[in-house]
């Protein structure tokens, strides 16, 4: 069973300035809580028992967020704000460890990775990117999906959506033999990085959740590097189907790109209608908006 997660939150998060100027763009709350709180909750929900950040050192509220903060559960407790302590206690369930590794420079999703290896050991392990919220109400998670038919076939998985085929120049796109239906695993036979409207194989992207074998790490640390020495993780895929199946599985559920400000708008709106406590005013809210 996958239970390890890679979660690589070293970047600058520039496309989010000015906020990101001084708080994580992980951080960035959407509704009441950091967005990566979500994308910890995904993978627990998938059976993850350890999640490795690969950090940085303007990063440690990502590290403190998920600690236990003893002085205000004190506060809280002193105060009978029992609600609040269940709130903050539950961020992370007990059976779930966090681990941090520093990534000493930008170089690469895949050199990201490969700070982790010491923490990974001889474990198959999970990779999530943040800045993508994956939003699935199924009672099994895409995530859990992934996990399933890679324990099943022990062919990496690499999870796609499809997008309108004018946007596929704006994403890495998998070329496929067909088109899978949602929930489904399929055979690839690459990954194509941005192509040009009307050359790409197929419309289905990467969105950034992957369940690899172990051994992505010995070809990490053997792929020639690319353009400013960076080491791209979608370079040891492509050497990883030289020799074994790499499959991609279509998603069910629906994805936000909150290192966008766009993006994150829009899972504000969407998580913001479903929220227990506050979905019904802030739908009226909408409302009166009369847009």
């Amino acid at each position: 069973m996958i239970k390890k997660a890679v979660l690589p939150v070293a970047g600058l998060g520039t496309r989010f300035l000015p906020a990101s100027k001084s708080i994580p763009k992980e951080m960035v709350t959407v509704v009441d809580r950091p967005a990566i709180e979500y994308v910890v909750r995904e993978a627990v929900e998938a059976g993850i028992e350890q999640i490795i950040f690969v950090t940085h050192s303007a990063k440690v509220a990502i590290e403190d967020y998920f600690d236990h903060d003893f002085e205000l559960e004190t506060i809280l407790k002193q105060k009978q704000k029992f609600d609040l302590i269940k709130e903050i206690t539950d961020i992370l369930p007990p059976h779930v460890s966090i681990v941090s590794v520093r990534q000493p420079q930008p170089l690469g999703l895949g050199h990201a990775v490969l700070c982790a290896k010491s923490v990974i050991g001889k474990d198959d392990f999970a990779v999530l990117l943040p800045d993508v919220l994956v939003k699935d109400n199924s009672e099994k998670n895409d995530l859990s999906q992934m996990v399933s038919r890679y324990t099943e076939s022990q062919a990496a998985q690499i999870m796609v959506e499809a997008v309108p085929d004018h946007l596929v120049d704006q994403y890495g796109i998998v070329d496929v033999t067909r088109t899978p239906s949602v929930g489904e695993s399929i055979a690839i036979q690459g990954i194509i990085e941005k192509p040009t409207i009307g050359s790409a194989p197929s419309n289905l992207s990467v969105v950034g959740r992957y369940i690899l074998p172990v051994k992505i790490m010995h070809l990490l640390e053997n792929i020639p590097k690319g353009t400013n020495s960076e080491i791209q993780l979608t370079d040891a895929i492509a050497m990883l189907q030289q020799i074994e199946a790499v499959e991609a599985y279509r998603m069910q559920g629906q994805t936000f790109d909150c290192g966008s400000k766009l993006g994150y708008l829009k899972a504000v709106l969407h998580y913001g209608v479903e929220h227990p406590k506050l979905g019904n005013d802030f739908k009226q809210l909408i409302q009166e908006l009369k847009l």
